[in-house]
């Protein structure tokens, strides 16, 4: 929720693309209304692992998404992001005769590696279609891939994941293992996002990967170990229009501890109630947090020279039933995405690294944070 918390699944629920076929291209439009033929999340979803970490063709929208941090051998350090979006097109916009052809499934990638020594972001994406297998995820175990992107893990419940993302100037190739165990956000199988009836989705993340594989920036090759984050989340239901955007925070703690924040923003400034967090304690047990059990203030901004948006580029964040104080500070000012034949959006997602106190003993960290509404509005009612 890649709103990270949310993630992109509300960027793409606000999109509202549908897609089909014309010949030999793609079409685009803005979607009416959801669509009987998919499901809503609902109270009471129970996760079935390995199952739960494929995909959820009955459910309109999907991300398995991933960030993290890495350090080389030499020292040099780097921060990655690597997301795959699932988008179903409803059964009665498909324009086709049914054919390996026809586009029912539609699959977009943002891969984003963020290189601290030489202070450069480099960003690709990629779109496909199902069919053909030209890009596709399983159902009963995480495999998804667009060409040669991929993320997929064994047909077990936590076993290693594997990434591999490359482009004709940087690349990764990693694999990560988890520490703990899946956490599930949110209350009774669902992650709110919304005071309405199905303005919610299915949510969950491994919080704590051990890393250890492969960067590659030009033509320097690196060795690398670091700790990940991965978020997975399946959702169809619109969110309301009185949002522009949201905040997501994915925060690792040196105490081996978690949190997870997302903060969604209505037309006034203010917070929509349905924003909510988790905090996963060393042993693995999580912990939701209601909107009233934490607060994010911005102390900075940054102006983007190429969108002319202006972010919030530093953050105190407090939880009080934890004692805890944290200053979130972005490890580079320009980690903004301008994504072009995927989301058609403009974002900022970036490595940040964690100072302050908890029980007023000193705490470091290091983390994500995922800001969108800020280039333009993102949230729309469908």
């Amino acid at each position: 929720m890649g709103i990270g918390g949310l993630g992109l699944l509300p960027m793409l629920l606000a999109i509202g693309l549908v897609v089909w076929s014309t010949g030999d291209g793609l079409q685009a439009r803005e979607a009416a209304s959801v669509s009987p033929s998919f499901k809503q999340a609902a109270a009471g979803y129970r996760f079935e692992f390995p199952k739960d970490h494929g995909a959820h063709p009955d459910f309109r929208t999907e991300w398995w998404y991933y960030t993290g941090h890495l350090r080389a051998q030499n020292g040099r350090t780097f921060g990655f992001e690597l997301t795959f979006f699932r988008r179903a097109i409803p059964p009665e916009d498909v324009k086709t005769q049914p054919s390996q052809w026809s586009i029912t499934q539609f699959y977009f990638a943002h891969f984003a590696l963020t290189d601290l020594a030489n202070g450069r972001f480099h960003f690709a994406e990629k779109v496909s279609r199902a069919g053909l297998g030209k890009a596709g995820a399983d159902e009963s175990r995480l495999r998804v891939w667009i060409d040669d992107w991929r993320a997929e893990m064994p047909a077990v419940s936590s076993g290693p994941h594997s990434l591999v993302a490359k482009t004709d100037t940087f690349a990764v190739s990693l694999t990560l293992q988890p520490a703990k165990p899946p956490v599930i956000h949110g209350l009774d199988g669902t992650s709110r996002k919304g005071a309405a009836e199905g303005q919610a989705s299915h949510y969950y993340s491994f919080t704590r990967l051990a890393t250890t594989g492969t960067v590659t920036v030009g033509a320097d090759r690196f060795e690398v170990t670091g700790l990940s984050w991965m978020d997975h989340e399946f959702s169809s239901t619109d969110l309301s229009s009185d949002l522009v955007g949201w905040d997501w925070f994915s925060l690792q703690l040196t105490d081996d501890s978690e949190l997870m924040l997302y903060r969604m923003r209505r037309n006034d400034g203010s917070s929509d109630p349905a924003s909510s967090g988790t905090v996963v304690s060393p042993d693995g047990r999580a912990r939701h947090l209601p909107i009233h059990d934490f607060m994010i203030t911005s102390t900075a901004t940054w102006t983007s020279p190429k969108s002319k948006a202006v972010y919030p580029a530093r953050w105190r964040v407090m939880v009080p039933s934890l004692d805890l104080t944290l200053e979130v500070t972005p490890l580079l000012a320009d980690q903004e995405l301008q994504t072009g034949g995927s989301a058609a959006v403009t974002y900022w997602e970036g490595a940040v690294s964690v100072s302050g106190t908890k029980r007023g003993r000193p705490i470091g960290g290091q983390g994500y944070v995922e800001l969108t509404g800020y280039a333009e509005r993102v949230i729309q009612q469908l």
